[in-house]
C-alpha cells in the first residue's frame, strides 16, 4: 500500500488538519492508520504515552485516530531557545540547544533518527500520512527540507496538494508549486484539496475546470472555511478561534506573552457558553474579569520581564479576584526564579516573581516528562507535565485564597475540576462532558470535509 504525504503550497494552508481528516478517512475505510511529521517546529507540545515529547499537532492527530502516542509520531521538534538557538528534540529527548544556522548545518546527522521512526510506523500500520512543513519547494532549502522532500523522495509517497484560497493568488500558488516539484514528485501528485473557501462552494467551479484542464492537476475538493476549535497548533491559529459569548457571565482573561505554549489548555473554555475568554496581548485594564490565567511559556523568564516592561505585571498583582497559573505561569508566581544553568538565558539569571507563593523556582538542567492521573485541587484529573522548573514546597500545585497553580496542563479537560473552580467564581456555573462534546465535534467536522472530498480517489491511491 503506498503512504500519504500532505503538502501546503504555503505557509499554515491548512496542512495539520488535512492530515488528520485524510488519515480519519483512510481509517474509517477499514485500513490502519498513523500521522507523522519528520520535522516540527512549535512552542506547543504534549507529553506522549512513552513519556517523550512531540508536537501537540502530530499528538492531537494520534488522539483523533485513537492510536498510541509516542516519539516516532514526530521524531524532531524545534522549540524557541534562548536568543537565536532552538532547543532541539530529538526522538522525545532534549538533545541540546542549536544554534539554527548550526542545525540546518548538521541535518543529515538527523536522517537516521527520522528513518528509524518512520520505518517504525510504517511495520505497524497500513497507511502513513506525513504532514509537511510550510512549504516544499523552497528552492534554497529543498536540501534541508525533511517534512516533505526527504520523506516524499526516501518513500515514494503519493502526494496530496493543500492551497489556501483565503490568502489570495491560489492559482498561482498551485501551479508554482507542483511545476517547482522535482519530476518523480510531480508523478506522484494525486491531486490538490482547496482548502477555507468562504461562501458559495460552485463559486469556484471555473476554477476547478481551469486547474484540471489547463494545469492537468485533479481536484479532489473544495472545502468551506469551517471555524475549528481544537488542535491549535500555534499563535495564528489560535486567533481563528471563534466563541459563542450569548450566554456567557463568567469572564476569564489568559495572558498571551510572546513564548505563550500550550494553548490547548484552554480548549474546554473556548467551547464552554458559560465563560467569555479572552486572550491578553497588551497593558489592559482587568478589573471586568473574573479570572486571570498565566499560561504555559517556553522562555519564562523572558515573559516575565515582558509583563514588567509592559505594566502587566502591577496589574496582575494588584488583581483581587482569582488568579490561576499553569506551569510557566505557576513558576511566575513564585517569589524568585533561579536560572542557575542558563537554560533560558545567555547567562545564570535570577528573577524576582509575583511573590504570590512563598518559595523559589530553580530551573533544573534534568526536565521532567510526565503523563498520569494527579490529585490536585480536591480532585483527580488526568495530565502532565513538561518542565525544567522545581519547587521543593510546592512540587505540583498550590492553592490559597484567590491563588491557585499548577505544574500540570489539560487540567481544564477535567469536568469535575472545571465545576469546582468556576462554581466558586459564580454558583450558576454548570460544567459539561468535553470529552463526548469534543468527539461529536471533531467527527461532525471530519464528515462535513469527507463529503466534499474525492474519497474514491483517495482510496485509489493507496491502494495502487
Amino acid at each position: 500500500m503506498n503512504n500519504i504525504s500532505i503538502f501546503g503550497t504555503s505557509s499554515d494552508a491548512g496542512k495539520s488538519t488535512l492530515t488528520f481528516v485524510i488519515a480519519k478517512i483512510i481509517q474509517e475505510m477499514g485500513y490502519s492508520v498513523a500521522p507523522f511529521k519528520a520535522q516540527n517546529v512549535s512552542n506547543n507540545a504534549f507529553v506522549c504515552d512513552d513519556k517523550s515529547e512531540i508536537a501537540v499537532a502530530q499528538y492531537f492527530q494520534a488522539e483523533i485516530l485513537k492510536v498510541p502516542t509516542s516519539y516516532h509520531l514526530n521524531p524532531v521538534l524545534l522549540k524557541s531557545g534562548r536568543g537565536s538557538s532552538a532547543s532541539l528534540i530529538v526522538e522525545g529527548k532534549v538533545v541540546t540547544n542549536k544554534d539554527v544556522r548550526e542545525y540546518y548545518r548538521d541535518l543529515d546527522i538527523l536522517k537516521p533518527a527520522v528513518k528509524r521512526c518512520f520505518d517504525y510506523l510504517d511495520s505497524k500500520y497500513d497507511v502513513v500520512v506525513c504532514e509537511g512543513a510550510g512549504s516544499p519547494v523552497e528552492l534554497n532549502l529543498m536540501d534541508k527540507d525533511l517534512s516533505n522532500i526527504f520523506i516524499a523522495n526516501e518513500y515514494n509517497t503519493k502526494i496530496i496538494l493543500v492551497a489556501d484560497i483565503e490568502k489570495g493568488g491560489v492559482f498561482a500558488s498551485i501551479y508554482g508549486v507542483y511545476n517547482l516539484l522535482p519530476q518523480k514528485l510531480r508523478e506522484n501528485v494525486i491531486g490538490v484539496i482547496i482548502n477555507k473557501f468562504r461562501g458559495d462552494l460552485t463559486l469556484f467551479d471555473e476554477g476547478i475546470k481551469i486547474i484540471e484542464k489547463d494545469f492537468k492537476i485533479p481536484v479532489l475538493g473544495v472545502l468551506p472555511y469551517t471555524p475549528f476549535n481544537f488542535g491549535f497548533e500555534d499563535s495564528q491559529s489560535l486567533k481563528n478561534y471563534v466563541q459563542n459569548r450569548d450566554k456567557a457571565f463568567i469572564k476569564v482573561a489568559v495572558i498571551a506573552y510572546p513564548y505563550m505554549s500550550n494553548y490547548n489548555d484552554f480548549e474546554p473554555l473556548i467551547v464552554d457558553d458559560s465563560i467569555e475568554l479572552e486572550f491578553i496581548e497588551s497593558n489592559i485594564s482587568l478589573e471586568k474579569f473574573d479570572m486571570i490565567v498565566l499560561p504555559g511559556s517556553k522562555l519564562v523568564i523572558k515573559d516575565l520581564r515582558w509583563l514588567k516592561q509592559i505594566g502587566l505585571y502591577e496589574r496582575i498583582k494588584e488583581f483581587k479576584k482569582e488568579i490561576f497559573g499553569i506551569c510557566g505561569g505557576y513558576e511566575m508566581m513564585f517569589e524568585t526564579l533561579d536560572d542557575k544553568y542558563a537554560l533560558e538565558n545567555e547567562k545564570p539569571t535570577l528573577e524576582v516573581g509575583f511573590g504570590f507563593i512563598a518559595d523559589k523556582i530553580v530551573f533544573e538542567k534534568e526536565k521532567t516528562l510526565e503523563k498520569k492521573e494527579y490529585e490536585l485541587f480536591s480532585c483527580k484529573v488526568d495530565g502532565f507535565e513538561i518542565h525544567h522548573g522545581k519547587s521543593l514546597k510546592y512540587p505540583l500545585f498550590f492553592e490559597k485564597e484567590n491563588i491557585k497553580g499548577t505544574f500540570i496542563h489539560a487540567i481544564f479537560d477535567s469536568d469535575i475540576l472545571r465545576d469546582n473552580i468556576f462554581k466558586k467564581i459564580d454558583k450558576n456555573y454548570k460544567s459539561f462532558d468535553f470529552k463526548v462534546y469534543k468527539e461529536s465535534k471533531i467527527d461532525e467536522f471530519v464528515n462535513l470535509l469527507k463529503s466534499k472530498l474525492d474519497v474514491k480517489k483517495i482510496r485509489e491511491s493507496i491502494d495502487e
